[in-house]
């Protein structure tokens, strides 16, 4: 389902302008903010910065009618539909959604490097991001909210050299990853990524002190997903296949990773935790069929009983499963409570239904 765009637009210190024309985009996901920053570029001669979301088609989570707000240095000479909308303050607002939040953070990467235009490709609840080309090929500048912030200690530790700077509001320019996202990846490229990330989980098991002192969050602790009446058999068969905890990605698919062919970097650490390595090849197959997932959980499982003798790997899974499942309805409730009550849309459907799903699994 495409989007038709209502765009209103303001200066960064506040005044509203008003709102364009609305106008029709292809790509329906509401943080893909490209193609409306080229619209207005193209149609209407302006720059801007994208803020935030500030309406949706009720029911949906991407596509129909969805309106933006934007800031533009100074009026235009355009005409707008007039607006009586009342832009009020709110805690949980990102700075880069507040007025001059996009200005701050491209002066922050200016003072980090030096750049000859910058285009603003996505922002939403959980990141805005930039593409920053220099004489030397392009730069990324991706700001995260608070609860994210420990991505750019994630990546600084994983030693990927991708991270150039960063700061503690969750601002940090990346260096360009040749290849593209591997959505779609076949079974072969599942088996190398599971691979190599269990080398870097392996890696992280003497480090985990030095994570948790980094920011990430220490998910060790499963009784905290709630009182169901089923989790505390599963967190007993969970413990006793003896496996140790790690650092764990979180949302561990084949999108999140770059590949181009030779070489893979997993990104997106902004969901990662101390937990069960579990969690991540649950996720990296969750979309295949049982008889595709099974050969790599089989390796994964081999890998671990190499590393740690006794331990039970595939029982692990399997009480894992609906705790996966409950633990994704946690991490979008958790998402919901710290995001303001305007970006809730992005969200809302899932904490039902990663409930639902958990509940199900249990039963099985």
């Amino acid at each position: 389902m495409s989007r038709m765009v209502t765009l209103v637009l303001a200066t960064p210190d506040g005044t509203v302008l008003g709102a364009l024309p609305a106008f029709h985009v292809e790509l329906p996901y509401w943080q893909e903010v490209r193609p409306i920053v080229e619209f207005a570029r193209a149609q209407h001669g302006l720059d801007i910065a994208v803020l935030r979301i500030l309406s949706t088609e009720p029911g949906l989570t991407r596509g129909g009618r969805v309106s933006y707000l934007a800031e533009v240095d100074a009026p235009p000479e355009v005409s707008f539909a007039p607006t009586t909308l009342d832009i009020l303050p709110h805690p949980l607002r990102a700075d880069y959604a507040e007025f001059g939040g996009p200005g701050r953070t491209l002066a922050w990467a200016r003072s980090h490097v030096s750049f000859v235009s910058a285009q603003q490709l996505r922002t939403w609840n959980l990141s805005a991001i930039w593409r920053l080309d220099t004489d030397h090929g392009p730069v990324w500048l991706k700001q995260v909210p608070r609860f994210f912030r420990h991505e750019p200690a994630v990546l600084s530790y994983l030693d990927s050299g991708l991270v150039r700077a960063f700061d503690d509001s969750g601002r940090m320019l990346l260096d360009h990853i040749p290849g593209q996202d591997l959505y779609g990846a076949d079974l072969a490229t599942r088996a190398a990524i599971a691979r190599e990330h269990f080398a870097t989980q392996a890696r992280a098991l003497g480090d985990i002190d030095k994570l948790i002192a980094a920011g990430v969050p220490d998910r060790r602790d499963l009784s905290r997903l709630g009182t169901q009446p089923w989790l505390a058999a599963r967190m007993s068969a969970v413990a006793s296949a003896g496996m140790p905890d790690t650092l764990v990605h979180g949302d561990l698919h084949p999108g999140n990773v770059i590949g181009d062919g030779s070489r893979r970097t997993i990104i997106d650490w902004g969901d990662s935790f101390i937990g069960h390595p579990g969690f991540d090849i649950l996720r990296l197959t969750e979309d295949l069929s049982p008889a595709e997932a099974q050969p790599l959980i089989a390796a994964w499982a081999d890998r671990w009983r190499e590393l740690v003798p006794g331990c039970d790997p595939l029982a692990a899974v399997d009480a894992l499963r609906p705790i996966a499942a409950l633990r994704n309805a946690f991490v979008y409730a958790d998402f919901l409570a710290n995001i303001e009550p305007s970006e809730h849309a992005y969200h809302a459907a899932d904490v039902p239904y990663w409930l639902a799903e958990a509940t199900r699994l249990a039963s099985v």
